[in-house]
């Protein structure tokens, strides 16, 4: 059966195409398995709660008619604003608008959230642009920029907010500068959720062609109940596939956890386990709930355009097993910087199990994709990563405050993860506190980071290793635990360019290298596999300290707490980028100057370089599973989420490549390469 809706209509009908229902969510209460939901082009303040399930054969489909046309918006337009005080406004808001949730009086918290200042779930909108939360009236009354932003300038667009308990009313004063706001369009968000079921199990959902935004998203960490503007609710089978996504207050699409009423946040509000404790502890609870292959996860993210969230574009823990996420573009992520923790990026996936991400354009978000814990058969291929850093302007950063940022940043894990045929070209390619990944065929233009480093809780004075899961192949039930002895690496067929270093991040460094040393992040800015220099071997040498060895009763050894090997062959070297000091076969070219840029114009991408001009004939030969072998820890083969072998044959293009192929992720070199 067909359902239609139109909110330009008189009065809602009976969900036929001549007499149509007026909002989504009466259809949403209709449509049942093999159902459509047709929605006309129209602006839908709603928050949407689908009721029912589709099947696996008879999914439920939810179209826009013209895609992005159809608008699910969790704003409400004001147009009740007076003058308060030069360019700063007033209005007064009912609270009955808000309902049982008031964003205005809901702060922003959760475990790993940095509570720099008060920030609230609620948002003040000026022409579909987001003003900047302060914390007292006067900063909106005398505004300053604030330097950490990526649009320093706009930061000066302030709001606050207070209650006026006796009129049971939310007061916002906002400074427009010189703009009229009754004139202008002025939002504010109220709805918590748009897309996204209050019930458990809702699988089965194709989402297709809507724009959906400004939403009062609530932090979204991994020991809490992880909530986003869209998503499916701990269930299996959505389909996400053509939308905008934009202007959540925390996260776009979350494919996350469900709520475990008694270890939510559990780390903030009893304190007495640490985080990682807790996270353990979600995990196995969700195992003796039913988290597995037959009853969660297996979405599909798809060509969605993803933008300006303050905290992730897609956020996801457990329920995103086995998971597609492809051709989306994904950016302008965080770049308010008024939020803060360990649970921001583009894209923030913790037990990414067989989840795919392929063909994405990731760039401007303060990380591009982070990858924690358990990212275990993942692989990332084919996909378009730069600018993801601090701000551009050297002035907006500040070195004792050093929010670092990278293309990936892979945490914990013990794999096996696969980066194969990416372009990585922001000034910090990948942050590896991690073992148990394989790059190949890659062009890395920016440095690793955190290697042998920030796997430890970070105790003052006592040993604090982190332990987490790693599973049975292809599948959820934990195998074991395990903590980190760093390696396990592996380095094929990739280019290593190093590009100039901007001032700011030079002061970030040597902070970080001197006065500013931690135990979670180097520093590094400098290009190529060099950082395993230090205490990592071949896999002959480290094979060797277990030859003779008879188990109990031989003399006590190190052999089981160093360091596991590294596997390092073919990688091509420019512009003083520096390779391991035991790899084999590679060429290191210290007298060509190779340029690397990427240009935007008309929404439409070029890399421009010279690097195939210098480039000479050189590979090891076609790498594959047989080649990479398999994750120290789980015991899993480098392999596809079905268990087959995978050869990497085909280059960042789908282009297949020749029996000795080229290095770097194009098998056909050129100057200019248009994404």
């Amino acid at each position: 059966m067909k359902y239609y809706v139109d909110g330009s209509v008189f009065t809602s009908g009976d969900g036929s195409e001549r007499f149509p229902f007026k909002t989504i969510q009466e259809a949403a209460e209709k449509a049942m398995a093999g159902d459509e939901v047709l929605v006309f082009p129209g602006v839908y303040r709603e928050s949407v709660n689908p009721i029912h399930a589709g099947t696996s054969n008879q999914r439920i489909h939810y179209i826009s008619t013209e895609p992005l046309k159809a608008v699910i918006t969790g704003a409400e337009e004001v147009k009740s604003w007076k003058p308060y005080q030069g360019n700063v406004w007033v209005c007064r808001i009912p609270n009955g608008v808000f309902g049982e949730y008031n964003p205005y009086t809901t702060l922003v918290s959760g475990d790993w959230y940095i509570a720099s200042f008060i920030a609230h779930t609620g948002e003040v909108y000026l022409n579909d642009k987001s003003l900047y939360e302060v914390p007292e009236l006067a900063q909106v009354l005398s505004p300053k920029k604030s330097m950490a932003s990526w649009d320093a300038d706009f930061s000066v667009y302030t709001w606050y907010t207070e209650q006026d308990e006796e009129k049971n009313e939310t007061v916002l004063y906002a400074n427009f500068h010189g703009l009229n706001p009754n004139e202008e369009t002025v939002e504010i968000n109220v709805r918590r959720t748009l897309f996204y079921p209050q019930e458990e199990g809702v699988g089965y959902i194709t989402l297709s062609g809507f724009c959906i935004t400004k939403a009062a998203t609530q932090w979204a960490p991994p020991t809490a109940y992880q909530e986003g503007m869209v998503g499916p609710h701990w269930s299996k089978g959505w389909i996400i596939e053509d939308c905008e996504i934009s202007h959540s207050k925390c996260s776009g699409i979350s494919l996350g956890k469900y709520k475990q009423p008694e270890n939510d946040n559990k780390w903030l509000n009893w304190k007495f386990k640490d985080g990682t404790q807790t996270e353990r502890d979600c995990i196995c609870q969700a195992q003796r709930e039913g988290w597995s292959k037959e009853t969660i996860g297996s979405h599909v993210i798809r060509r969605c355009n993803i933008h300006d969230c303050g905290q992730t574009g897609i956020v996801g823990h457990l329920g995103g097993v086995f998971s597609l996420i492809e051709d989306n573009h994904i950016h302008h992520i965080n770049n308010k910087q008024n939020l803060a923790g360990a649970e921001i990026g583009g894209i923030k996936m913790h037990a990414a199990i067989d989840v795919i991400y392929r063909r994405n354009h990731i760039h401007h978000c303060t990380r591009g994709l982070w990858l924690d814990w358990q990212a275990q058969g993942t692989r990332v291929t084919q996909n378009f990563f730069h600018h993801n850093c601090l701000p551009i302007a050297d002035d907006c950063i500040d070195p004792g405050t050093p929010g670092l940022g990278e293309d990936i940043f892979i945490e914990v894990s013990h794999g096996p993860t696969l980066v194969d045929n990416n372009l990585l070209l922001s000034e910090r390619s990948a942050k590896l506190a991690t073992q148990g990944v394989a790059f190949v065929h890659n062009l890395i233009a920016g440095s690793f980071t955190a290697v042998g480093m920030g796997t430890d809780n970070g105790a003052k004075t006592l040993s604090s290793p982190r332990y987490t899961p790693y599973h049975v192949p292809h599948g959820t039930a934990v195998a074991g635990f395990m903590t980190f002895l760093h390696g396990d690496m592996r380095f094929y067929n990739n280019i290593f360019v190093q590009q100039p270093i901007r001032s700011g991040l030079q002061k970030i460094r040597d902070f970080l290298q001197g006065e500013g040393k931690n135990q979670w992040d180097d520093g590094n800015i400098l290009v190529g596999t060099f950082p395993y220099n230090n205490g990592y071997q071949l896999f002959e040498e480290w094979k060797k300290e277990f030859e003779g060895y008879c188990g109990m009763g031989s003399e006590p050894s190190d052999r089981y707490y160093i360091h596991l090997p590294v596997w390092s062959e073919g990688n091509a070297y420019f512009n003083g980028a520096a390779p391991w000091k035991k790899e084999k076969n590679a060429l290191v070219d210290d007298s060509h100057k190779v340029s690397l840029s990427v240009v935007e114009k008309d929404s439409t991408w070029t890399v421009q370089t010279n690097l195939y001009e210098v480039l000479p004939e050189f590979c090891v030969g076609t790498i594959s599973t047989e080649t990479l072998g398999m994750a120290f820890e789980p015991e899993q083969y480098f392999e596809n989420p079905d268990g087959s072998p995978i050869v990497l044959n085909t280059d960042y293009f789908g282009n297949h490549r020749s029996i000795r192929p080229c290095v770097g992720p194009f098998e056909n070199g050129k100057k200019d390469f248009l994404l």
